[in-house]
């Protein structure tokens, strides 16, 4: 089965700053077996990121504990989420786990850029990052 996303359109490049990188694929390694399909796109969204130092962040970066809001281009459904780790989950509150497909898919992003990416049922989204906002306090 191919967990990588779709190729119909050109994955845009993702940043990410070393020390997050490092913790992520850890999490990703040690919940392989609990979620093969999320830590396999995690893993190869890891694999492709550009990492950089904090002050070289790119402004408008998707981060861990960042609130993000995004357009479903196929839907028009447009969304805010907080990016979160798997344990301060909760979908009802807009948080969501890097664990899932669409955590995996909105990190390392920068507002305006999009990414086709499957949803937790394998079908194909269209992903347009509006804005991203850092959460103070974590």
């Amino acid at each position: 089965m191919n967990h990588q996303p779709s190729l119909a359109v050109e994955s845009p490049p993702i940043y990410l700053v070393a020390a997050e990188c490092d913790a992520l694929f850890d999490l990703a390694l040690s919940a392989e077996r609990r979620h093969p399909h999320s830590a396999a796109m995690l893993l190869a969204e890891l694999d492709r990121a550009t990492v950089c130092d904090a002050p070289d962040l790119p402004d408008q970066t998707v981060v861990m504990n960042s609130r993000i809001e995004f357009v479903d281009e196929k839907s028009g459904a447009r969304r805010m989420v907080e990016l979160v780790y798997p344990g301060d989950a909760d979908i009802a509150q807009g948080r969501v786990s890097i664990l899932t497909p669409i955590g995996a898919g909105l990190i390392g992003m920068r507002a305006g850029h999009s990414i086709s990416w499957p949803d937790r049922d394998g079908r194909e989204r269209l992903l347009r990052i509006v804005s991203v906002t850092p959460i103070s306090g974590t």
